[in-house]
């Protein structure tokens, strides 16, 4: 997901989105680690987008950038 089309939602979405990821990457460490799985780099993936949505949400606490218009 790019940090345009983060920016482009609410708070309430991007935390709502982030909590599915987070599901979704507890999920997948569970799995690589019991029978594998096929996309590794999904992974980091996963969590690089995390890491943005977490960004995007410090930025609008902090007031440097607020949400653009869609």
């Amino acid at each position: 997901m790019k940090a345009k089309e983060i920016r482009g939602k609410e708070d309430a979405e991007i935390r709502f989105d982030m909590e599915n990821m987070e599901k979704e990457l507890f999920d997948m460490r569970f799995r690589s680690l019991t029978e594998g799985i096929q996309n590794p780099s999904k992974i980091r993936l996963l969590r690089r987008d995390i890491a943005r949505m977490q960004t995007i949400l410090r930025e609008r606490e902090k007031g440097i950038r607020g949400q653009e218009s869609r």
